[in-house]
């Protein structure tokens, strides 16, 4: 009976934490190229890369806005 009035007084284990889901574990938001949108990275087919906009816009000497980004990304490699 003593036995029967401890486990009955006695609550379940707790549940375990959750598990993250691997979308939602840092660096995981790769796009098709495998570039990392939460790192900065944007895909550019004129360099073939994943590039953080400003640094390419810095080293390249473009203004460093969406849109020339993209035009300057847009264009193909010259001497092909």
């Amino acid at each position: 009976m003593l036995i029967g009035l401890l486990t009955a007084c006695s609550s379940p284990a707790p549940a375990p934490a959750p598990v993250p889901a691997p979308a939602s574990l840092p660096g995981a938001d790769r796009d098709a190229h495998g570039c990392i949108g939460s790192a900065g990275y944007r895909w550019c087919a004129r360099v073939q890369q994943c590039e953080r906009p400003w640094e390419l816009a810095k080293a390249q000497q473009f203004e460093n806005t969406a849109a020339a980004f993209d035009a300057y990304c847009a264009a193909a490699p010259a001497g092909r």
